[in-house]
């Protein structure tokens, strides 16, 4: 069973919801990572999601955009963001992490690093300390082979649905996504439109007519009301934006208190609501 396992396996026979903030490796410093998410943590997280920096996120907004092109000039690429993650295990051997981010850096690190001998992405990934990766342009149906990688060393494969998708490609998630799956609760890009908790409601049964494990919801999520309501549906709350906006531009010190301020907000009205 891997770490993400584990922990939904933990929250649900507690009643309670996870909740999974995103934040850009790198950024807002190219240094701040591994405190930020131990704050994180601090402040009531269940699970990391990491995002890798890339030059052509197709689907991120403008807040995650800046943010990935402030990291990409600090030099912050796949390697880098692994060793982040190795730097946070050194203090914390318990929280999931799941990388997000696109094939690109993802096979130009097997181009540079891979070898016959098996090391590569998923091998480095795993003795670095991650969990679970979500890559948004991987379509469910060519990676069982990369499905089976992951497995094989207790990490898990993670995938977005959206209103758009269809019965047929939530069976093709289905037969492939371990851990969790993404719920993107809007039509567009990250940080877009206001979100609509009642076409959450709506589309989880459908969902999880297909799809067994658990379901989490992001996109939209801007505070703890929507948080709250978008809990009572799915089983984690994924904010990533909001925390990105919150922190832009902000020296180290108050970046980190920021996100713990806003984290261990969100972190209590979960709680008091279950």
């Amino acid at each position: 069973m891997s770490r993400i396992q584990a922990k939904m396996a933990e929250l649900k026979s507690q009643g309670r919801k996870a909740l999974i903030p995103y934040v850009t490796a790198g950024f807002p410093q190219a240094d701040i990572t591994p405190d930020l998410m131990h704050a994180m943590v601090q402040a009531g997280a269940d699970i990391i999601e990491l995002g890798v920096p890339f030059s052509d996120p197709m689907a991120d907004g403008p807040v995650i955009q800046r943010a990935g092109e402030k990291a990409l000039s600090f030099g912050i690429g796949l390697f880098e963001v692994l060793e982040m993650v190795k730097a946070f295990r050194s203090q914390d051997s318990v929280t999931p992490i799941v990388l997000m981010g696109y094939a690109n850096p993802v096979e130009r690190y097997d181009q540079k690093h891979g070898n016959l001998a098996g090391k590569g992405f998923v091998s480095d990934a795993a003795a670095a300390g991650v969990d679970g990766v979500l890559i948004v342009d991987y379509p469910p149906e060519e990676c069982a082979e990369f499905a089976a990688k992951l497995k094989a060393v207790d990490m898990d494969l993670i995938f977005l649905l959206a209103p758009t998708s269809t019965e047929e490609r939530m069976q093709q998630v289905a037969a492939v996504a371990s851990g969790y799956v993404y719920y993107v609760s809007l039509k567009g890009v990250t940080g877009a439109g206001h979100l609509d908790t009642d076409a959450v409601e709506a589309a989880l049964p459908k969902i999880r007519q297909h799809v067994h494990i658990p379901v989490g919801v992001g996109f939209g999520i801007r505070d703890a009301q929507t948080a709250v309501a978008v809990s009572r549906v799915a089983d984690a709350v994924v904010i990533g934006s909001k925390i990105i906006q919150l922190i832009d531009d902000l020296p180290r010190a108050q970046a980190i208190a920021e996100c713990h301020a806003f984290l261990s907000g969100i972190r209590s009205a979960l709680d008091e609501a279950r």
